[in-house]
């Protein structure tokens, strides 16, 4: 890891025995990953293959085309309508809505407001895979949905969640994992998901310090928490860009550390996810490691009673 400097001094006495320092330094740096990606036994019960938890274990994502029905997604996408219209929901401050626009940009906690969504999270199609990855009983860190209207859907500069979730949330270790359910097409030009394959076993530290309830600014445009552009240049030559595209329905579940990003939607076309992070029981979130006070409930789970 990069030498700190003098001016550094107070905030690594906040880091001492972090295995993951990050917003304590002026300098950025890469510190390897401890922990392994995929703690499951390979054989353990699960809709995952070997193949697939293999994937995982080297990309740090894995796709499956078709995990939602076409039935399905439209019973979501007339969900994810409903929410978005709902005077009561836009009022919650669990909604998010875009810089530039009134237009909704995410929902969170939504697994709490909306039943089918509730249900989602339980679904053996999505839980089974959640335990085979993370080896363990898991809950739900966070739920959300993301929204990106066409014409003006705001993009999310490259980031790792962990990052976040590690600085601002207490979350230890990088032991959890995301699952992102498409329900419009993702194509090239409409904002889908772009990761670094192998990127997520490197834990890119970033500078600045975490302000005072930072979260109400963030959600729509994070500056403190995201890497410098010498770090996403060096991963990007070093790993390469894949982007999620696929048809409605599909799901990606990648790992916690992955870097990884979207564009704005400059498209006519939308493209809208539901959003689920579970972490293990295991990795129960602790104190902020970098930040004054942990996020509200709504944005990190404190509560890690097993999904069942």
């Amino acid at each position: 890891m990069t030498a700190l400097t003098g001016n550094d001094a107070p905030r690594l006495a906040r880091a001492a025995g972090d295995r993951y320092p990050t917003r304590v330094s002026t300098t950025p740096a890469f510190v390897d990953r401890a922990e392994p990606t995929v703690w499951g036994d390979r054989a353990s019960a699960g809709m995952f293959g070997a193949q697939e938890l293999e994937a995982h274990q080297r990309d740090g994502f894995v796709q499956v085309p078709g995990l939602l029905t076409p039935g399905e997604v439209e019973e979501y996408r007339a969900e994810l309508d409903r929410l978005a219209h709902d005077p009561g929901v836009r009022a919650d401050e669990r909604c998010v809505v875009e810089r530039s626009s009134d237009e909704v940009r995410s929902i969170f906690e939504v697994h709490r407001i909306s039943e089918p969504i509730g249900r989602l999270v339980r679904d053996e199609r999505v839980l089974s895979r959640a335990r085979q990855i993370l080896g363990s009983d898991v809950y739900v860190h966070q739920s959300r949905i993301n929204y990106k209207p066409g014409l003006g859907g705001g993009g999310f500069f490259w980031h790792s969640d962990f990052e976040t979730w590690h600085a601002e949330d207490g979350m230890p270790g990088p032991r959890a994992v995301s699952c992102s359910i498409s329900l419009t097409d993702n194509h090239p030009f409409n904002g889908c998901l772009m990761i670094m394959p192998g990127s997520h076993r490197t834990f890119v530290s970033c500078v600045g310090e975490t302000p005072e309830d930072y979260h109400l600014t963030s959600l729509t445009e994070q500056r403190i928490g995201t890497p410098d552009p010498a770090s996403i240049a060096k991963l990007a030559d070093r790993h390469g860009i894949a982007m999620m595209t696929g048809e409605a329905g599909g799901a990606t579940f990648f790992d916690s550390n992955c870097m990884h990003g979207s564009g704005d939607n400059i498209t006519p076309y939308p493209r809208s996810n539901i959003f689920l992070v579970f972490n293990s029981v295991e990795n129960a979130p602790v104190a902020p490691f970098s930040a004054p006070r942990p996020r509200p409930s709504h944005l990190a789970a404190r509560d890690r009673t097993p999904v069942r």
